[in-house]
């Protein structure tokens, strides 16, 4: 429901808060008074074309806002948490205008595209005039309204989920059918490069170990012959380092009453002696055990070249091909069977397509009854508005080339308006008098299961009269009983049903003009009453029969 209207600088609009209630509020004023201006700044709020030359002549921008209480709306709750635009209870729709003709849309203080305003706004109000936002003239509309009508909502959401699962198994049997070709190729190759990996037989950390044993292998020669160098310094019988250590030895040895300093030095060259001959010792040991072993080098480098072989074929570093080997090994396996597989994604896109066509031929049939009855009651209601002539036939033409989410059917209101004539689309036939009375109409009998809690009409009352007149009114306060209905009128008859009265009129000066809104009360509710009835000369007459109409009302 619309709770809060503020404009701001629109137009003839120079600040307007604007406090609105459940039941019908009738809006009226004179003719050139502005009556439609709210209308229009509602509807920029719901995504409608934004005018800079709506901006208010001296002003830089134009602000509107309107603010809704969403909590008996669970299609606007559910679709605000789907877009992170949370609200408890109130929701927030909000248009900026500049004079340079730049335009931005809020929702909740979120900036978002002016294409979520109008997905928002047509679950929040439905504006039934002559202007572009009239939603009765949507196909979609017409079938809502019928599945609302009918309470199809669980067949509707059953006949999409089954849409889905067969769009999905279709478009899965049909990416598998249109590339056979590259799928077995893909497989063929995955099969050799599995292969290939699984002759390598590659285990874990066998490569490092295999670089590191090749390292020692190939420097073999290099470690004997430097052992052997090793070992002669060591041991030479003329200049060897024994012999020399010997000789050295032996000086000192000789030597009677040494100092400290040369006991020292004797001690430090019999460890020195004793030390390279535990180290040409273990060089010894080392080169009697030493086994060249060529064939296993050459095992060695050929596995480790094959290694890198394969790891550039895939572009990868060596150290991956084992998560390469589990990676292909496991694609493989998914594509298994192609030819298997094509013929399982086949039957199960039947299967998915004979589930929807049974629930959307269900769905079918339903509508069929309903548009009958829905019709009729259409009908009755027109001729209660002074639309005795007129007929309205509701189409349901149900084809499997029609097949979408909502079902297989094209679903239209037709009408035609003078005997013996075809029934066309509303938009062909009706005028926008009569188009606003068909939608009363309609409104009238789908208010009971209506989701769009706030109904506008803009002089829904043009072309009619008299008794006429009294019926609509009591229809529109019968629709605002159930919910909220705005209805721009001229018409005392109508008016004189709202529970709530807005009166527009424009004050002007010799610099600007300016529209202003007044909530009618007591007293001046009848006074603006009596003015519709009798124009700018009231009597006591017109104002005891506008105090009358509106007891009456009440």
């Amino acid at each position: 429901m619309l709770t809060h209207l503020s404009v701001q600088n629109f137009t003839l609009v120079d600040l307007l808060e604007l406090e609105l209630h459940r039941g019908m509020t009738a809006i009226t004023g004179e003719t050139g008074a502005g009556k439609s201006i709210l209308l229009d700044a509602l509807s920029l709020t719901l995504g409608d074309r934004a005018d800079p030359d709506r901006v208010r002549a001296g002003r830089e921008r134009a602000d509107i806002c309107a603010t809704f209480d969403v909590s008996n709306i669970p299609r606007a709750r559910q679709w605000l948490d789907q877009h992170d635009l949370d609200s408890e209870t109130d929701c927030l729709l909000r248009r900026v205008v500049t004079r340079e003709g730049r335009s931005r849309g809020y929702i909740n203080g979120q900036p978002v595209p002016l294409a979520q305003l109008k997905e928002l706004g047509e679950m929040l109000i439905d504006i039934h005039s002559q202007h572009a936002h009239q939603s009765l003239l949507k196909k979609e509309t017409h079938r809502r309204l019928l599945d609302d009508y009918a309470n199809h909502q669980a067949l509707v959401q059953e006949c999409k989920v089954r849409y889905r699962e067969w769009q999905t198994a279709q478009k899965r049997f049909q990416e598998w059918r249109d590339n056979a070709e590259e799928i077995t190729a893909r497989a063929q190759l995955l099969r050799y490069q599995v292969q290939e990996l699984d002759a390598l037989d590659l285990t874990e950390n066998e490569l490092d170990d295999m670089e590191a044993e090749q390292r020692q292998l190939a420097s073999a020669d290099t470690l004997l012959h430097n052992s052997q160098l090793v070992t002669q310094i060591c041991d030479n019988e003329e200049s060897g380092l024994l012999t020399t250590l010997n000789k050295a030895l032996h000086l000192l040895q000789a030597l009677s009453d040494k100092p400290a300093a040369l006991n020292s030095a004797e001690e430090l060259l019999l460890s020195a002696q004793i030390q390279i001959q535990e180290a040409q010792s273990e060089i010894s040991h080392h080169i009697d055990s030493f086994e060249m072993d060529p064939q296993r080098l050459s095992y060695i480098e050929d596995r480790l070249s094959s290694c890198y072989e394969i790891a550039r074929k895939h572009r990868i570093s060596p150290a991956d091909l084992l998560q390469l080997h589990k990676d292909l090994a496991t694609e493989l396996e998914e594509l298994g069977d192609s030819d298997g597989q094509l013929d399982e994604l086949e039957a199960l896109a039947r299967a998915c397509e004979d589930a929807y066509l049974s629930c959307a031929n269900t769905l079918s049939s339903q509508r069929l009854k309903a548009a009958k009855q829905l019709q009729k009651a259409i009908n009755l209601q027109l001729h209660d508005l002074a639309m005795k002539s007129a007929h309205l036939a509701i189409t349901v033409d149900s084809n499997p080339a029609h097949s979408s989410p909502h079902g297989l059917d094209d679903i239209e209101f037709l009408i035609s308006t003078n005997p013996g004539q075809t029934p066309k689309a509303l938009a062909k036939v009706a005028s926008g008098g009569e188009l606003s009375r068909v939608s009363l109409a309609i409104q009238v009998v789908t208010a009971q299961s209506s989701t769009i809690p706030t109904l506008v009409f803009d002089e829904v009352d043009v072309g009619i009269g008299g008794a006429t007149a009294d019926v609509v009114g009591d229809l529109l306060r019968k629709l605002g009983q159930q919910g909220q209905v705005l209805c721009v009128t001229h018409l005392p008859q109508v008016a004189s049903k709202g529970h709530q009265h807005l009166q527009v009129h424009k004050e002007t000066d010799k610099q600007s003009a300016q529209t202003a809104l007044i909530n009618l009360n007591g007293d001046d509710k009848i006074m603006e009453i009596a003015r519709m009835m009798g124009g700018a000369q009231m009597t006591k007459q017109t104002i005891a029969h506008a105090r009358e109409m509106l007891e009456m009302a009440e």
